[in-house]
């Protein structure tokens, strides 16, 4: 069933001359800015009961009042996959996504996701767009997500993304071998003849990575990652941008390399590497509610576990 969202404030002094869609995200903070924003177009915010637009300057001391509906998320259908949870209260969650697990449903990919996990989990989910999830992890990468349970935590979870104030750690293994870490401040946007893939374009969203050696092979790198902001591939495509892109990546690698004189199992995993070897490891946030902030690590799962033992074997016995 739909929640009718109910709520009233009068503008203060200190409101007096700011906009309206200003001064409801300032009264209504449980709510996104595009949210009431699209309440105020649909007549659902009024101002002294008048349906006015988003922009119209307020004098002070008007009435403000929130009468809205909150659809559920009917589109998609719950259904019972595992999760590894790695922490829950009623206000967020913190899960373990494994390689092979899309987020969202999208064509070619209906259901089975990550979304219809969430709604089976916890069918209150329903109430919040995308069923909470604040961002995402591609397909075959693990690790680390945070998830929203209500409306006000995924309001206040944007903000930290936007305001960059998330912070994500991320172990890749790359091709190559860099001498130290670095910055990569670079523009992402779409791939100008491939749309599956994205790539450094001066018309691009700012993306900033840095990144650092944790240990050097003979052919092959194990880096860690922070992230500054959040653009699709980013790290996928920073790390091929500066030539060392992942292992394993079938949009951005190319073939597999070879490190000259390896024995047959160590060619065979690199050339059947399944997926990007990229991993969540660390997210850190404020808690929406508490204040708090939490810090949640996951370790590397067993196929990164198992490509590094074989890199680090190879490196001993060529010495």
């Amino acid at each position: 069933m739909p929640r009718i969202v109910e709520a009233s404030h009068r503008v203060p002094p200190a409101l007096a001359g700011s906009r309206l869609d200003q001064a409801a995200a300032e009264l209504f903070s449980d709510y996104s800015r595009e949210r009431l924003k699209a309440w105020i177009n649909a007549g659902e915010l009024t101002v002294d009961g008048a349906k006015v637009k988003p922009k119209a300057k307020l004098h002070g001391d008007e009435l403000l009042t929130l009468n809205a509906t909150l659809e559920e998320e009917t589109r998609f259908k719950a259904q019972d996959i595992p999760l590894d949870i790695v922490f829950e209260d009623d206000d967020v969650m913190v899960i373990n996504k494994p390689a092979g697990l899309v987020v969202h449903p999208a064509a070619g990919n209906p259901d089975g996701t990550l979304l219809n996990a969430l709604l089976h989990h916890s069918p209150a989910l329903a109430e919040v767009p995308r069923a909470g999830i604040v961002h995402r992890l591609d397909k075959d990468t693990t690790g680390l997500m945070m998830v929203a349970k209500t409306l006000p935590a995924q309001t206040t979870l944007v903000e930290q993304l936007q305001a960059r104030t998330v912070s994500r750690q991320y172990d890749a293994v790359v091709i190559g071998t860099p001498v130290a870490g670095g910055k990569i401040d670079a523009p992402i946007g779409r791939h100008a003849k491939d749309r599956k893939r994205q790539a450094v374009t001066s018309g691009g969203k700012p993306a900033v990575t840095h990144y650092r050696v944790v240990e050097r092979f003979r052919k092959h790198t194990h880096v860690r990652c922070n992230l500054e902001t959040g653009r699709t591939h980013q790290i996928r495509v920073h790390m091929a941008h500066v030539r060392y892109p992942l292992v394993g990546d079938p949009l951005y690698s190319g073939r597999a390399k070879l490190p000259p004189g390896a024995d047959d199992a160590l060619k065979e995993l690199l050339r059947g590497f399944p997926r990007q070897a990229l991993h969540a490891r660390k997210l850190s946030f404020v808690h929406p509610r508490s204040g708090e902030t939490l810090t949640f690590y996951a370790s590397l799962p067993d196929d990164l576990l198992m490509l590094l033992d074989y890199l680090r074997e190879d490196s001993e016995v060529m010495q």
